[in-house]
């Protein structure tokens, strides 16, 4: 039964009523479903175990078998109309999934809210040295003296915020001197490209295999006053590079070892990222004997692998 009591004659506040209930995998969608079907305005399910160590991945690197369940205990999440009759939608739903009852559930109102000011407010400037941040759009530069590259939440991944990104921008930083030539591959937002622009590398291409990912990019560039040479993942790179930087995952790396090894002149350093500490010895083999690559950075189970080319 439900832990709150309240019915649909509006005595809960808030416009919309929440209504929270648990399911295993063999329920969870058809639940879902079901309650849509219901009169339920939207539904998402979520691992009820996210942030213990029962926590279960739901989807796989490319390469990387992919899970067909979902997980073993969901939390599902059903929005209503505050007049809704959500009782009744619940043992609706509960029939139509195939239930004897509806499962146990809870409910809590919810108010409009300034969806876009909650949102922006998870995003702060990122101080990724005492040279370089990266400051969202809606805040002022904590320092304007500094390089500062402006970058929003967007479609294409890339905010400075993954530990991975973080262990790469601190590299560039730290490998960064002013006229090299860098490459980019698998650019995103873009964002280590134009950090590599800014702090004051001579040509610095990026390319992806994602068109949303590269239109992303060239607002970020144009937004910077930064030039970017853009090109998709399909087309060739003409040049080698200096510099040549992946943040990816470990089974692309591997499988773009001999063409990032060639994108890397001779004597160049390479960097990749996205990939598990438990990972590191199949990227490692994967670009012998062109790099002897070494761990030169590690945050929440993520490495950077750093290496010059032979």
């Amino acid at each position: 039964m439900s832990e709150s009591s309240a019915q649909p004659d509006g005595q809960q506040a808030g416009r919309w009523i929440t209504v929270t209930l648990l399911a295993d995998s063999a329920n969870a969608e058809a639940l879902s479903d079901a309650l849509l079907e219901a009169g339920a305005l939207s539904v998402d399910i979520e691992d009820a175990d996210a942030g213990t160590p029962d926590e279960k991945p739901q989807f796989g690197e490319p390469g990387m078998p992919v899970a067909v369940e979902l997980w073993p205990h969901s939390r599902i999440h059903a929005l209503f109309d505050r007049d809704a009759d959500y009782a009744t939608a619940m043992a609706e739903a509960a029939e139509q999934a195939g239930l004897t009852a509806p499962p146990p559930y809870t409910t809590s109102p919810l108010d409009e809210q300034n969806w876009v000011r909650i949102t922006q407010a998870q995003f702060e400037p990122i101080p990724v040295s005492k040279r370089l941040w990266i400051v969202p759009s809606w805040h002022d530069q904590p320092d304007p003296a500094a390089i500062n590259i402006t970058l929003d939440p967007g479609m294409a991944f890339g905010t400075g915020s993954h530990p991975t990104t973080r262990l790469c921008l601190e590299w560039l930083d730290s490998v960064i001197r002013g006229g090299e030539t860098v490459i980019d591959y698998g650019c995103g937002s873009g964002i280590l490209a134009l950090a590599a622009a800014k702090l004051g590398a001579a040509r610095v291409t990026g390319t992806d295999i994602d068109p949303h990912a590269m239109d992303a990019a060239r607002y970020n560039a144009e937004r910077n006053g930064a030039t970017l040479e853009l090109l998709h993942s399909r087309d060739n790179i003409d040049h080698t590079a200096d510099v040549v930087v992946a943040n990816i995952l470990a089974n692309p790396l591997t499988v773009l070892a001999p063409l990032l090894c060639g994108l890397t002149r001779s004597g160049g350093r390479i960097a990749l990222s996205g990939i598990l500490a438990a990972q590191t010895d199949m990227v490692r083999a994967a670009y012998r004997p062109a790099f002897e690559l070494e761990v030169a950075g590690e945050r929440e189970g993520w490495v950077l692998l750093t290496g010059t080319r032979v």
